[in-house]
């Protein structure tokens, strides 16, 4: 069965990461309703206005994302390549293309900061095609939307998109299948150890036994992005797990 698509966000400091992210989940219809507080598990569900979810991970360092790659994990199944509109191609650019070849990630990119009177679209474009990256309409097949995190002008065809492409690449999941998730974040409290995940297949239920990277868990807790205790993980979803004896490695 389709599951929702697990997307993250890839490319230059600066060229808007994060406030795209931003931007992204205050289209949540889900959290506007809910008022919107969110945990920082490293990863948040976003409801859309036809009620599809997606899932945004937190921006990973490349390193991170190539570190996930050598341990033989699959982290996301789409990622948005950011190029800002007023800079163009700079080295982390190149250094998330590489990545993204390395991974044969689909991708989508997103040249951000439009709105600005400094931004020239069809000299990043131009510097992108130097990098081997051809855009549907010319030439090529990459999907490319223009976006202003500021206006909030093609949030919503990005979103579009991401939906378009999980589709086209068959994004799935059996709930019943074997669990396969990939650890995003770990962290202490007072509680005890907390473990971020993200679900690509089978499901997660409190009492299960968990096992990866060398540490076990018998799972005491599981909470959402709102900090809400749930009883279990579908596949494609984001959550916090309480009860591994010792912290996995991301």
């Amino acid at each position: 069965m389709d599951r929702p698509p697990i997307v993250t966000v890839l490319g230059h400091v600066d060229h808007g990461k994060t406030t795209l992210l931003d931007s992204l989940r205050k289209t949540n219809v889900a959290s506007r309703e809910a008022g919107g507080i969110t945990q920082k598990i490293g990863a948040s569900s976003v409801t859309t206005k036809d009620g599809k979810k997606i899932t945004f991970i937190d921006t990973p360092g490349h390193a991170a994302f190539r570190a996930m790659r050598g341990r033989g994990a699959k982290l996301a199944d789409i990622a948005i390549l950011v190029v800002a509109a007023d800079d163009g191609v700079a080295p982390q650019t190149k250094e998330a293309i590489k990545v993204l070849e390395e991974t044969k990630t689909p991708f989508i990119v997103a040249l951000t900061k439009v709105d600005l009177a400094t931004a020239n679209v069809e000299s990043v474009l131009s510097q992108l095609e130097k990098e081997d990256i051809f855009f549907e309409g010319r030439g090529g097949q990459t999907p490319k939307v223009e976006v202003s995190a500021k206006t909030g002008a093609g949030v919503d065809q990005l979103i579009d998109l991401i939906l378009l492409l999980s589709e086209v690449n068959e994004v799935k999941g059996d709930p019943g299948g074997a669990l396969e998730a990939v650890v995003i974040e770990t962290s202490k409290s007072k509680s005890g150890n907390l473990v971020s995940l993200v679900v690509r297949n089978g499901s997660l239920k409190i009492g299960d036994q968990l096992s990866g990277g060398g540490a076990n868990c018998k799972v005491k807790g599981i909470f959402d992005e709102s900090g809400k205790q749930v009883k279990e993980m579908a596949p494609g979803e984001p959550g916090q797990i309480l009860g591994f004896e010792n912290l996995p490695p991301v």
